[in-house]
């Protein structure tokens, strides 16, 4: 693409700008962006660190890019609800009994952000290509996690794999995103050899971590897939189980088995905590006891001494209505199931449907796995999810939109009013 009123060709075409989906080679700002996002695709999977400084490069640049071009802030639809969910936290922290420790905690409210980033830099053909940074870098860190359990003796419910990161519960819910994402490409791209080599090296080392949730997440994720592309191929899973069973680790499978044993601690401690959750949430039902206040508080809920005091309530949809109250719970229903309808909805009319199923399965996974983790709190999980789920609706937009929302935004400064434009 060159500068408005000339007409540009492929033979014209940098190759820069070519791969970025034709981007003027003059928007450096935007460019940087982008770089930034992909580096946040990748960190994310490697470093907290490192995905922070990704992260706050990919916002300044974007940031700037806007203000240079004179556009609006563009998002989907379903940051709507996420913005009422991020008021509502706010509120809840002004009523908490320690309000500034709960406003330390609202600092993650930023990482919201990333919805609309994506939302612009990663418009059109970038999308795939976020994706297959994602897929890649998962796939080795899944053979780190091979490799700890396999070499280095991470091979016991003290000490699990964590690939790259620093706790086994992170690297399993990163590994489930990534899980959705390459079944996602595998069923519904036509360059599915890619992900078909990535595959083995991903369900092995979730598989290795010991997660059950992750495990559940997992299998609800890919027969959701199955189930859309062909509902025979669900017919596969009872198989795949099975050789599961047969292969894996004695110690895996005692840990798939004891999912079926309601007197295992875990298990038991989790059902403690719903009752806890569920005495908080009636204690404090409109603005909850406050975010990052459920440890403080939880000796006051307690039915026994002996009991450990929990950091989280191992529970997305109770976790956010006993610290944020229900009307955040509300706000945040509405958000995922605004997100599952309407991507169910792109699943059977987008032209690169992969895209739309990546973000369903994501989404789903995260559903279930929530129901006995609190992932939606884990901040390199929450990043890589908003990335996944906003993927489709960035694809959707072209760059001749934004040039358009841009010319519409210097309009509306001379009185004209801009229009916005939402996926």
């Amino acid at each position: 693409m060159t500068d408005r009123g000339a007409t540009a060709t492929p033979l014209t075409m940098s190759p820069l700008a070519s791969m970025t989906g034709g981007v003027p080679a003059r928007d450096r700002l935007e460019l940087v962006g982008l770089a930034g996002l992909l580096g946040l695709a990748a960190a994310l999977q490697v470093s907290i660190a490192a995905a922070g400084i990704c992260l706050g490069i990919t916002l300044l640049f974007w940031a700037l890019s806007l203000a240079l071009r004179h556009e609006r802030v563009q998002v989907p639809a379903f940051f709507v609800p996420l913005v009422v969910y991020a008021a509502l936290t706010l509120v809840s922290s002004a009523f908490a009994q320690d309000p500034r420790t709960s406003f330390v905690d609202d600092k993650q409210l930023v990482l919201l952000l990333v919805v609309p980033a994506v939302y612009h830099l990663a418009r059109g053909p970038r999308a795939g290509l976020i994706l297959n940074v994602i897929i890649t870098v998962g796939a080795l860190s899944a053979l780190v996690g091979i490799v700890q359990f396999g070499i280095l003796n991470y091979d016991d419910l003290g000490r699990r794999p964590e690939g790259f990161l620093t706790h086994y519960m992170t690297y399993s819910g990163v590994l489930l995103l990534v899980i959705g994402a390459a079944a996602a490409r595998l069923l519904f791209s036509r360059a599915w050899i890619w992900p078909a080599l990535m595959m083995p090296a991903l369900l092995v080392a979730l598989a290795l971590t010991s997660t059950r949730g992750a495990w559940v997440g997992a299998c609800v994720a890919v027969a959701l897939l199955l189930a859309c592309r062909n509902v025979k191929l669900v017919a596969a899973l009872p198989v795949l189980a099975a050789i599961f069973l047969v292969l894996a680790p004695t110690q895996i499978t005692d840990r798939a088995y004891s999912m079926l044993n309601l007197r295992d601690p875990t298990i038991q401690d989790r059902l403690v905590m719903l009752r806890i959750g569920a005495r908080m949430v009636r204690d404090h039902p409109w603005t909850g006891v406050g975010p990052n206040m459920v440890q403080p508080r939880y000796a006051e809920y307690r039915e026994s001494s002996q009991q450990p005091i929990n950091p989280h309530l191992h529970n997305v949809p109770l976790q956010i209505a006993a610290e944020r109250g229900l009307p955040a719970l509300g706000a945040w229903l509405w958000f995922v199931i605004a997100v599952l309808i309407d991507l169910a909805r792109r699943l059977r009319s987008a032209r690169e449907r992969y895209l739309p199923a990546a973000a369903l399965a994501a989404t789903v996974a995260m559903l279930t796995a929530g129901l006995s983790e609190y992932n939606f709190g884990d901040s390199e999980f929450l990043m890589l999810f908003l990335m996944l789920v906003t993927l489709p609706y960035a694809a959707q937009r072209s760059e001749t939109e934004t040039e358009v929302v841009a010319r519409n935004g210097n309009e509306s400064r001379g009185g004209v009013s801009s229009r916005v434009v939402r996926g």
